[in-house]
């Protein structure tokens, strides 16, 4: 038991900053983890609040996109409120939250799909990887802000474009950044030239080739305007000859795969499972609108398949990302196919598509003992495997 205490308490990390000192750890925990739960931009924006004489912490806060909860415990005995599109960040902030002993009532966690009420004092903002993450989410700000407002955004300044600072200018107003410190920036708006009659692009909406079903994306969702050439690939090559009862679409998105699999299959009970939820929320409307409240599906926001029943599964179609916000990796593949095998009923199946460089073959071999190549292109190769 004691290297296993002592692997974790490896995993964590003290933040010394203004408001104290907080040990920290990414969610999930895993073995080797090479990563911190912040980064220097987290630090620049305590240490700007803690020295910026005229913001005041004792009005009401919101924070945005709140990685792994470093903003949210540092600024915890203030009660503010942290939105996020992610599952994972939520869960990271809980744990980190009663990691340093602060009830889980002293902040206030909402997720990207519910409207934000009342006026704030001050708004924290950690730019998302999504530049139309970032413009969805400023223009649901607008009705919540005053003319003083302080707005302070950050970034590594490597992720600070033109095109960023002109979305802030563009929907709230004055827009200044502050010089680098360890290779971090901030960013600062001031609510001062909003106009009414601009409204939010999204959720965006097209029809899917070759059928009838439309498909509405929010904000967040991988390739919102058109059918990503890799799912388009993987759709030539879903099964034709088996019968499934329950499907799980894993890391469904807009829920394209899973529609698609329920009109292959329709008496299959598909399951959709991401860890975002406006992907959960788009793969949820398009899905009861090509078939009604009536047809079978279930609809997780989840990490990988955490909550899913063991054993209970004919066929997972999975698409994996290669990176967890802006650290990429291989790290949420692995998890996603030891899932995968966990859900699985003896027989069931896996079909994974990936970039070939990838090599998911490798994993899945590990994993399941065997692996076979479905299809293959320049770019994508389409793996299935079996659990034996």
């Amino acid at each position: 038991m004691w290297w296993l205490i002592s692997s974790i308490m490896r995993q964590m990390e003290i933040l010394d900053c203004p408001m104290g000192s907080f040990e920290l750890a990414r969610y999930p925990l895993r073995k080797k983890e090479s990563l911190r739960a912040w980064d220097a931009a987290d630090e620049y924006i305590l240490h700007h609040l803690d020295h910026e004489a005229e913001i005041s912490l004792d009005g009401r806060i919101l924070i945005l996109n709140d990685g792994f909860g470093a903003l949210s415990v540092a600024l915890a005995k203030h009660q503010p409120e942290m939105m996020s599109d992610s599952w994972l960040a939520q869960q990271a902030t809980r744990e980190n939250l009663q990691r340093n002993g602060i009830a889980s009532e002293q902040v206030t966690l909402l997720n990207s799909m519910q409207a934000l009420e009342g006026e704030y004092d001050l708004v924290l903002i950690k730019l998302p990887k999504s530049h139309a993450m970032l413009e969805e989410q400023l223009y649901k700000l607008r009705i919540c802000l005053r003319d003083d407002t302080r707005i302070v955004a950050a970034a590594m300044a490597k992720n600070i474009h033109t095109n960023t600072l002109k979305l802030f200018e563009k929907i709230l107003g004055t827009t200044t950044t502050s010089l680098a410190k360890k290779k971090a920036r901030l960013v600062f708006c001031r609510a001062d030239n909003i106009d009414t009659k601009k409204v939010s692009p999204y959720p965006v909406c097209y029809t899917l080739e070759n059928t009838q079903h439309k498909i509405c994306n929010h904000a967040n969702v991988f390739s919102r305007d058109s059918l990503d050439i890799g799912t388009r690939f993987l759709l030539k090559h879903l099964p034709l000859e088996q019968e499934y009862q329950r499907i799980i679409d894993l890391g469904c998105g807009n829920g394209v795969v899973g529609l698609m699999a329920a009109e292959m299959y329709p008496e299959a009970e598909i399951i959709f499972a991401d860890e975002s939820f406006m992907a959960i929320a788009s793969a949820k409307e398009n899905f009861v609108h090509a078939f009604g409240e009536d047809r079978k599906a279930a609809f997780h926001v989840t990490d990988c398949l955490t909550g899913i029943d063991s054993e209970q599964v004919d066929l997972v179609i999975n698409n994996p990302p290669f990176h967890q916000q802006h650290a990429v990796g291989d790290m949420v593949a692995w998890q996603m196919f030891q899932d995968a095998r966990r859900v699985l009923k003896k027989g069931g199946e896996i079909l994974v598509i990936g970039n070939r460089h990838l090599g998911y073959h490798v994993k899945l071999q590990k994993v399941f003992g065997n692996c076979t190549t479905v299809a293959s292109n320049k770019k994508f190769v389409i793996l299935n495997s079996i659990k034996r």
